[in-house]
């Protein structure tokens, strides 16, 4: 099986040695395949041969500001991914992998007091699908969000194969026709059935996720909200539990896919929402 980043296979057995969830498991293996995927776009260091034992703290000092000025990230994301890069860099030094420890002198940020969260545009989503202003990208992160889907798993190459939309809203319909429009000669070229591609050749058509938020990104000007799609997706969550108050703890864990340790926290989301 093909590697996400180095030593993924390696560093995935010390983190199952340590015997934390699947779940945090997987955002360690989101984050840095994030930032490998970053850093082959848009770092000279590693675009050079690849090699991870050349990296600096420059070098994450420059994938971390993108995150700050480009995805608007909050602090404790921030932390939280500094924290991610810093077990992995203190596992390739203990292997003798790389001679740098490149996240020792980053420092974590403050905590933040909490921002709003915008759950009320899952409520205006159809004028949102409708309106021409936005990017035929951003329209379809909107409906795949608030139908439930994560970012993670609608970037997945082959999410469409098995994608029911029947039952979706006549707006949404109107949409996806608009949508097939614009792709059919993107899935020409590319010979793919799958929705987030690339409008230029390149081996791998799949869109990013940074190569996402460039669509994403010009369009919160259009909205007036953040359009960072685990932001999107936390709204959508605050929004279907004030819909389904009855809903008992694991009839909403079961419907919304959630972490059982996660449901209070989008509960008092939900109740302190206005």
């Amino acid at each position: 099986m093909s590697q996400s980043y180095p030593y993924q296979d390696a560093f995935n057995r010390t983190l199952q040695q340590r015997a934390m969830a699947q779940a945090t498991e997987d955002e360690y293996n989101a984050t840095l395949t994030d930032f490998f995927k970053y850093l082959e776009n848009f770092n000279p260091t590693y675009q050079r041969d690849h090699r991870v034992n050349q990296l600096q703290t420059p070098d994450v000092e420059q994938y971390l500001a993108m995150l700050v000025d480009a995805r608007k990230i909050q602090n404790q994301t921030y932390n939280k991914v500094l924290s991610h890069l810093n077990v992995y860099f203190k596992f390739l030094f203990s292997h003798s992998w790389t001679p740098y420890l490149p996240t020792l002198d980053l420092k974590s940020k403050p905590k933040q007091a909490a921002q709003p969260l915008n759950y009320r545009w899952v409520d205006d989503l159809d004028s949102f699908l409708a309106d021409p202003r936005l990017h035929v990208y951003t329209r379809l992160t909107l409906l795949l969000v608030a139908q439930g889907y994560p970012v993670q798993a609608f970037l997945q190459p082959n999410f469409t194969a098995n994608l029911k939309t029947q039952s979706w809203s006549a707006p949404a319909q109107q949409f996806l026709n608009e949508l097939q429009a614009f792709l059919a000669p993107l899935q020409q070229r590319f010979q793919s059935n799958d929705w987030f591609l690339k409008q230029r050749a390149a081996a791998d058509p799949h869109l990013t996720l940074p190569g996402l938020h460039k669509y994403l990104k010009p369009d919160e000007a259009i909205v007036g909200f953040a359009l960072s799609p685990t932001v999107l997706y936390q709204g959508y969550l605050v929004n279907y539990l004030r819909r389904h108050p009855q809903l008992s703890d694991r009839e909403a864990i079961s419907a919304l896919h959630l972490e059982p340790d996660s449901i209070d926290y989008y509960r008092r989301l939900a109740q302190r929402a206005d």
